[in-house]
């Protein structure tokens, strides 16, 4: 199982941003949660995911926003699940919150914690990711935005009143492609790491 818990950074200055990032956040990926996102204490927030796929979704988006910190702990997690993350128990609970404290110094605030040696993989992977991501552009972010709502680069490229070169370009610059197969290999690491179906 995957828990995740994030932490703001700044805060004093950048005043409380925990309530936007939980209605986002929640309204995005909530469906794919087992047990939503919830402030746990003071700047931080938690949530038990059902899939990889959404953990990577989830620190694409926090990548993108900045100012986080996110510990992504992988393990076992205690039935029946509580109806309140804050209730939760289990290895991956314990993880999550080792992991959250080592992630603010580590590469791009992120961190992976659990038993197996594809959890550190995985983090490698994510902080790849992350690494493509950082450079992104407001440009760029708006034309792979526009690609996941259509079906080719061209009808994407009209939709932004672009040439099909010119969103080709930004596309190549945005590091469209690289996104696309950093998030399809997190994913499959993070899943390696994860033996808790196997133990249960």
């Amino acid at each position: 199982m995957f828990v995740m818990t994030v932490d703001q950074r700044g805060s004093m200055r950048r005043g409380d941003a925990v309530p936007d990032l939980l209605a986002s956040l929640n309204a995005e990926h909530g469906e794919d949660l087992l047990l939503p996102f919830e402030r746990t204490a003071g700047d931080e927030v938690q949530a038990l995911f059902a899939t990889a796929a959404t953990v990577v979704a989830v620190t694409v988006q926090l990548v993108r926003d900045g100012g986080w910190s996110a510990g992504i702990g992988i393990g076992a997690v205690q039935e029946p699940y509580p109806p309140s993350v804050r209730a939760g128990r289990g290895a991956a609970f314990v993880a999550a919150r080792a992991a959250v404290e080592s992630a603010k110094a580590a590469p791009y605030r992120i961190r992976v914690i659990g038993t197996e040696p594809a959890a550190e993989r995985a983090e490698t992977a994510l902080w790849l990711l992350a690494g493509v991501l950082a450079k992104r552009s407001v440009h760029g972010w708006e034309a792979v935005g526009t690609m996941s709502d259509h079906q080719t680069q061209r009808d994407a490229a009209d939709a932004l009143g672009i040439s099909a070169q010119a969103m080709s370009r930004r596309l190549a610059v945005a590091g469209w492609v690289e996104e696309s197969r950093g998030t399809a290999l997190s994913a499959y690491l993070l899943d390696q790491a994860d033996v808790s179906e196997e133990q249960a």
